[in-house]
């Protein structure tokens, strides 16, 4: 008789441990990067209010702001599925808004104002830093998922 555990008797294995950690480490990077996201949409809010059409830059920045926020909380808080696809669409379309208004002359689009600014600053340059890596975490955080979780 073997000294050794049979596959009947064996420890039943732990799901997921260090992956668990690094979900855990992405999803606080995530939700940093939006918070910051947030804080400096939030902060140039009033400098912008000027530039508008029906609705000022500076209210744009504000949803923004509040979005990320919201983003933020999710991923941290309800960590499902749905959650980490919003955060990733708020922090995804915020980037790429801010590059096509660096790079490209839009002009006005209906009630939005032409938000074309080509030029960059620091708080600009920091915005699409932790944009890129609210981008990149929950996309991480949407392709490896656990198998068990529910999606909603």
């Amino acid at each position: 008789m073997s000294s050794q555990p049979t596959a009947a008797h064996a420890a039943p294995r732990r799901r997921g441990g260090a992956g668990r950690i690094v979900r855990g480490v992405v999803r606080v990077l995530a939700a940093a990067a939006l918070a910051l996201d947030a804080y400096y949409h939030a902060d140039l809010a009033p400098q912008y209010d000027g530039i508008s059409e029906d609705i000022s830059q500076g209210d744009l920045f504000r949803i923004e702001a509040g979005l990320s926020a919201l983003a933020a909380l999710l991923v941290l808080v309800w960590r499902r599925f749905l959650g980490d696809a919003f955060a990733w669409a708020v922090a995804a379309g915020g980037l790429a808004l801010l590059l096509v208004y660096r790079y490209v002359d839009v002009g006005v689009l209906g009630p939005f104002p032409n938000m074309y600014e080509p030029i960059w600053f620091g708080e600009k340059q920091a915005t699409v830093a932790v944009e890129a890596v609210a981008v990149v975490a929950t996309a991480y955080l949407l392709i490896f998922r656990p198998r068990s979780r529910r999606m909603y």
